[in-house]
């Protein structure tokens, strides 16, 4: 059986043959300066196109590199850096907020929306003394949680979404940011019986990010966060009239090979998915440049795809009722 390293490693070199195996929006001049963890390779920039009235049902974030639209689910590649480990993550919830936007595994393109709930947006209430979501809150680009396979671990098939990532460093993202990531650990969340995989990840131009290698260093340097991200994911569904959520291991974090494992898996499963190899569930895979891919478009065409959704206005404000603080808290 490969190890690790070595499955990381075939996935790195599969990867770096794609024209899409480039990095996200912002540079990336690493802190990891003492570690030698070097951005080192050619570099693409990604950027954001919005479309359609925000805090409405037709807002759309459609992502863009220099030669057009692409998909942030399929041609955004997984590795930031294919020797080293450093992923892409794609921010879908800046933390502090509470709009529950996410990637659209239904239209092409997959663009950021805002997840609707009995036809009205729908918003993560506020868990005293949580605000909104404590991390900036994404996915990881061409992985999927694969909802025809039993995953060992959890004893429950995927969810069917690329691998969500929270993203603990001291800066608040923006929506649609593409930032490159350091794994460090992830906890596994029983969702409604669905396996929901949460990578701990830090980017690697956090001043703490030299210092955070694996999910233990968390407690040491941040303590106590390990155990707010916890509690949050148990009780944020709550205030909805919804009991705890469960987890896998009894929410006890697992470490960084641990994660790396999950993740290697669930790019595996993608790669099948985006091939049209398995049930993709309703994913849609229409992409620009992902390797594989049987339903690659031409940029012509992904272009039309974003022209068909309505130019950007401005939209109505927020309900006073998105602020609420809610006194959830779990029987002692």
């Amino acid at each position: 059986m490969l190890s690790t390293f070595n499955r990381l490693t075939l996935v790195a070199r599969h990867l770096s043959r794609s024209p899409a195996a480039l990095i996200g929006t912002r540079r990336c001049e690493s802190s990891f300066s003492n570690r030698n963890l070097l951005i080192n390779h050619p570099r693409k920039m990604y950027r954001i196109e919005e479309r359609g009235a925000p805090n409405t049902l037709e807002h759309r974030i459609f992502f863009r590199d220099e030669f057009g639209p692409v998909s942030p689910f399929h041609d955004i590649p997984l590795f930031a850096n294919q020797e080293q480990k450093v992923f892409n993550m794609v921010v879908e919830v800046p933390r502090w907020t509470n709009a529950k936007m996410e990637i659209c595994k239904e239209e092409p393109l997959n663009p950021i929306k805002q997840d609707v709930k009995k036809g009205k947006l729908r918003f993560v209430a506020n868990c005293f003394p949580h605000h909104g979501y404590i991390w900036n809150y994404g996915a990881l680009p061409q992985t999927w949680e694969n909802p025809n396979v039993v995953d060992e671990r959890t004893g429950c098939k995927g969810d069917n979404d690329p691998i969500d990532v929270c993203e603990i460093g001291h800066r608040v993202a923006k929506r649609g940011d593409v930032l490159q990531v350091k794994v460090l650990g992830t906890i596994a969340l029983i969702d409604e019986g669905e396996t929901d995989w949460k990578v701990i990840a830090i980017d690697v131009n956090d001043p703490l990010a030299a210092e955070l290698n694996n999910i233990e260093d968390v407690e040491k340097h941040m303590p106590g966060f390990m155990n707010a991200t916890v509690e949050w994911f148990r009780i944020y569904k709550m205030p909805d009239g919804k009991p705890a959520n469960e987890f896998a291991f009894n929410g006890a974090p697992k470490p960084h090979e641990f994660a790396l494992e999950v993740i290697v898996e669930a790019h595996e499963h993608w790669k099948k998915m985006v091939a049209g190899q398995v049930d993709c569930h309703g994913v849609n895979s229409t992409c620009v440049s992902a390797d594989g891919a049987p339903c690659k478009v031409p940029i012509s065409e992904a272009q039309e795809i974003v022209k068909k959704s309505p130019e950007l206005t401005d939209g109505p404000g927020l309900e006073s009722e998105v602020d609420k603080w809610h006194y959830t808290h779990l029987q002692k």
